[in-house]
């Protein structure tokens, strides 16, 4: 199942793709990141983690910044 696997916004690295399959915080934390369009099924590309601090991603043609704990609670199946 190695490439079906779930893993973490934050545990892509750059230039990697991934696909948004789950948020899990509060109402708060979720309604703001699907209005960035992480919504389920969304396509997201690591462009700056450098493993500490806030990374890069860009989705829906925009490149946001987010806190790396924010990143661990975005779920992602990494796209080859």
């Amino acid at each position: 199942m190695g490439n079906d696997l779930v893993i973490s916004l934050a545990e892509l690295a750059p230039g990697e793709w991934g696909t948004v399959v789950d948020l899990r915080g509060g109402p708060g934390f979720v309604g703001r990141l699907a209005a960035l369009g992480f919504t389920p099924g969304a396509t997201v590309r690591m462009v700056r983690n450098p493993g500490f601090g806030p990374l890069i991603v860009e989705i829906l043609d925009t490149q946001i910044a987010l806190g790396r704990g924010q990143a661990l609670r975005v779920y992602v199946r990494r796209r080859r």
